[in-house]
């Protein structure tokens, strides 16, 4: 039977080059997520590795089933005994100058039970801080909504610019979705004028627990990303924030709050409009 009440945590760092080094950040931080209680973790988007220009990540592809950054998340998930949602791993594409930005999702037990490629790509020009972003130039869209059973209710999966877009979401609900999770690396422009608006956004419009980790801090490129994981409840309630800097949020996921609010607040079943 799936627990009424379960812990889950959502890891915030500032990834850098080094692999190496970022691995032993994110065993470290789920090390003090798990040791806390939680059993569900989630991992920033590039959890791994976030280079000096955005085509660095292409030396990292991996094929599918098989490559250190996977064999990491099932090892970690394993030793942990937690279930482990692993940001994004660069995931070799049809096209060989691009990969798919793969968000891989681990049982306690170590085992793949899922994998969603992101499917929107930040291409945008920030004019106040001149930041460009062109991810389409490396990374090859997703084309598939995910949505699994896990021991925490049936769980979908987005990563970063995939928040601004809705539809996914309601894709996810026509799903039966009940918890959503977002790997994300919002820049720091974008993520002090929309990331929390959105975040708290989707979770109330879809009433969902939603856990968002993201990367928060200043990056070997220059790159300066927002941080502020959350993890937000079905009526749009923080739970808990790592607003700056390296480190952990944990709340609690109850089901039966969730539940309740669903029934006693039905707008789910008032939609006159479906996905198709």
């Amino acid at each position: 039977m799936k627990p009424a009440t379960s812990k889950a945590a959502v890891v915030q760092m500032a990834s850098g080059p080094n692999v190496g080094a970022n691995l032993l950040e994110v065993e470290r931080l789920v090390e003090e997520a798990a040791s806390a209680g939680a059993r569900l973790v989630v991992l920033p988007e590039n959890f791994a590795f976030m280079g000096l220009a955005e085509r660095d990540i292409l030396g990292l592809g991996e094929a599918d089933g098989a490559g250190p950054l996977q064999d990491f998340l099932a090892t970690l998930s394993r030793k942990l005994g937690v279930w482990v949602v692993g940001g994004t791993v660069p995931i070799r594409a049809a096209d060989p100058s691009k990969v798919r930005a793969a968000c891989l999702v681990y049982d306690d037990q170590g085992r793949r039970k899922a994998r969603y490629d992101k499917r929107h790509l930040f291409d945008v020009h920030l004019i106040e801080t001149d930041e460009r972003y062109h991810e389409s130039e490396t990374i090859e869209p997703g084309t598939e909504v995910v949505v699994l059973d896990t021991p925490f209710g049936r769980l979908g999966l987005a990563v970063c610019y995939d928040l601004r877009f809705p539809e996914l979401f309601r894709a996810m609900q026509d799903q039966g979705v009940e918890l959503i999770t977002l790997p994300a690396a919002f820049t720091a422009l974008t993520g002090r004028a929309h990331w929390e608006t959105l975040v708290r956004a989707r979770a109330i419009e879809n009433l969902s627990h939603f856990l968002a980790a993201a990367q928060g801090g200043f990056h070997v490129s220059g790159r300066e990303t927002y941080g502020h994981s959350m993890i937000v409840d079905p009526w749009g309630t923080m739970l808990a924030q790592q607003p700056r800097g390296t480190g952990v949020a944990i709340a609690p996921i109850d089901r039966e709050y969730q539940a309740a609010t669903r029934r006693n607040f039905p707008c789910l079943s008032h939609r006159r409009l479906r996905c198709r």
